[in-house]
């Protein structure tokens, strides 16, 4: 890892930040980092790792309308070996556990020194985990009541249902798993992300995880 720069991409829906942290890794890592592409959406993030074959991927958790645990998700259910630093603009002890539930090797508050954005960036490209000090000791401490209110209304089906869409599954694989034409698959999805009140698949993706429905889940891949 120390004789070659790693593939790096932001997402960030502030294009200034985005441009600005690309500027800073250059100037200050550019033997370390190459920073191969940004994008301001994020339904885009995961086909930008892909077409950039990107190592790491610097995503923002505050982008609308979806939110960027929904990309962490899809970056790592598709690029499992992508290492994900997530950052956000505030301290939200909600959005740190839903990044890490999606799969995020590091979270960081963007009021981070970026000078020192450097070093955390190399432990999580190293296979380790970087989370602040007072976030850890909030995540340790504090207990939260089960959502228990959504998941009550909903039946095994509805459950098993929804685990297929997060871990990515297609219409069609959702039918044959589900035993069901291709067509009321389409109708029970629809049903379901009415339900939990999900504007599309990657948004109920993100619940799942904030949910914590995919933790314990044998569905195979």
């Amino acid at each position: 890892m120390n004789d070659r720069r790693l593939v790096t991409v932001i997402v960030d829906d502030h294009e200034l930040f985005a441009r600005g942290l690309a500027l800073l890794l250059s100037t200050q890592a550019g033997d370390r980092f190459e920073v191969a592409g940004l994008t301001t959406h994020v339904e885009e993030a995961p086909g930008l790792v892909e077409s950039c074959g990107a190592e790491l991927a610097i995503v923002d958790l505050a982008m609308p309308p979806l939110g960027g645990a929904a990309a962490i998700r899809q970056i790592k259910r598709r690029f499992p070996g992508t290492r994900v630093l997530a950052l956000s603009g505030s301290d939200d002890l909600d959005l740190a556990e839903q990044a890490l539930r999606a799969g995020a090797d590091g979270y960081l508050t963007k009021s981070a020194d970026p000078e020192v954005l450097v070093a955390p960036l190399l432990t999580v490209a190293a296979g380790f985990r970087v989370l602040e000090g007072e976030l850890l000791d909030l995540l340790l401490t504090t207990t939260k009541k089960p959502p228990e209110s959504l998941l009550s209304g909903l039946g095994s089906q509805d459950l098993r249902l929804w685990t297929l869409l997060a871990r990515g599954l297609e219409t069609n694989d959702i039918a044959n798993r589900m035993l069901v034409s291709e067509r009321t698959a389409k109708r029970m999805v629809a049903s379901l992300l009415n339900k939990i009140g999900a504007a599309n698949r990657v948004e109920a993706a993100g619940l799942a995880g904030s949910y914590g429905l995919l933790e314990d889940s044998t569905e195979p891949g």
